[in-house]
């Protein structure tokens, strides 16, 4: 799976937390809690939808590595690629 591929699987979790939004409203780099303004259930809750979509868990210290669209996918293409 590649880092587009990841984004897309994102930007799916975060329609389903946030219905309204449209693709260009979900900003690359700006934090995603802010930026959609869900709270931090609603973050977890997409998280937690990822590790079931993609096999990869991401531990509370690694919140902050995780804030935009564009470091969550960085992330996730890393981790997938040590499996």
């Amino acid at each position: 799976m590649n880092k587009e591929q990841i984004k897309t699987s994102i930007i799916q979790q975060i329609r389903i937390i946030a219905p309204d939004l449209e693709y260009d409203d979900i900003p690359s780099d700006e934090n995603l809690q802010n930026a959609l303004e869900i709270d931090s259930y609603d973050f977890l809750h997409l998280l937690t939808a990822l590790y079931e979509q993609l096999g990869v868990q991401v531990p509370e210290v690694d919140y902050g590595k995780v804030d935009t669209l564009n470091r969550m996918a960085e992330y996730f293409a890393e981790r997938i690629k040590l499996n």
